[in-house]
């Protein structure tokens, strides 16, 4: 009686248990609803097939798929002091800090890597909106900096993807300062003479929509993307009126002039690479064709009068 209990009895509770399926497994998509394998979102960068909406797709990964075969090295970013004012809120300031960072697997809301895009070396920074909303505070305006110079040093373009809340409340007047220095590190690429593309992601507000990633030689923006400054329920209490219902979107902006393309994140890569190429001025290698061989003309063959002429000419000379 072993073999029951041990293997058929065990098989039969097996039945009845409840299988767990991982949260993260299917993804819903926001504006119709349709369920995605998350296989299938990851191999399309986090973009609904179907309705084209775009998700929030982690920075790690957007590094990633922009460099050519995923191959970039990190740059290195000075380190800061992690908690300047000893704040604490609902909870101490560095407590936040390690959760965050043990959520999302980063030090840091910047990562920096340089690598080569279709065979051109950019130095790129991507906020990480897991990372406490993407805020800006003293580290990552050191890792921004550091991009930048870093860009200068080696005279490349310069792309960042920006993804934030605004300024980082806990570091005070530090995190604020760090509008002002990276507008220095802009300035720096530009004296240099080297692109700074500021690519909009959704969403971008706050401090940081009000310094560097409106200081682009070129802006563009992913589809859907929330771009401004104030929270649109602020505006509308301050104004006193009701708001357009794509206010603040991607597309509202470029029928208004502020940015300069809304591109889908598949085409990104290419338009980014195409853009750079043509404000460093890059030789185009064009293929080599081969000269045409002369081709000889046919002989054409003689035509045998028809009866009738002879006949003509006989006549005429008679």
């Amino acid at each position: 009686m072993n073999w029951i209990n041990s293997i058929v009895r065990p098989k039969i509770r097996d039945l009845w248990k409840k299988r767990e399926v991982p949260e993260n497994l299917w993804i819903k998509c926001p504006e119709t609803g349709e369920m995605v394998f998350h296989r299938d979102l990851e191999a399309n960068l986090w973009v609904i097939p179907n309705s084209g909406h775009h998700m929030r797709m982690p920075a790690r990964k957007r590094l990633e798929a922009f460099f050519d075969n995923a191959e970039y090295k990190d740059v290195e970013t000075p380190e800061v002091q992690a908690d300047p004012h000893k704040f604490r809120d609902s909870k101490r300031y560095t407590d936040r800090l390690k959760e965050a960072r043990s959520k999302s697997g980063e030090n840091e809301a910047i990562l920096v890597g340089q690598g080569k895009v279709n065979g051109m070396e950019i130095t790129a920074a991507v906020q990480n909106f897991d990372f406490i909303a993407g805020s800006l505070g003293m580290a990552a305006g050191e890792a921004i900096l550091a991009g930048m110079m870093k860009a200068v040093e080696d005279k490349t373009p310069f792309v960042i993807f920006a993804a934030s809340g605004g300024a980082r409340m806990q570091e005070g007047i530090l995190s604020l300062m760090q509008m002002p220095r990276t507008t220095v590190g802009v300035q720096m690429l530009r004296e240099a003479g080297l692109p700074y593309i500021v690519v909009l992601t959704n969403p971008t507000t706050g401090g940081v929509s009000a310094s560097y990633a409106m200081l682009g030689d070129v802006h563009i923006a992913e589809p859907g993307a929330q771009i401004g400054f104030a929270g649109r329920r602020v505006i509308e209490q301050t104004v006193r009126e009701k708001l357009p219902d794509d206010f603040q979107t991607a597309e509202y902006l470029l029928d208004h002039g502020m940015i300069d393309m809304v591109v889908p994140r598949p085409q990104m890569k290419e338009t980014i690479s195409r853009i750079c190429g043509i404000l460093m001025k890059r030789e185009v290698e064009l293929p080599k064709l081969e000269a045409p061989k002369e081709v000889e003309a046919p002989v054409e063959a003689e035509t045998e009068k028809p009866a009738e002429e002879p006949a003509k000419e006989a006549e005429a000379a008679s």
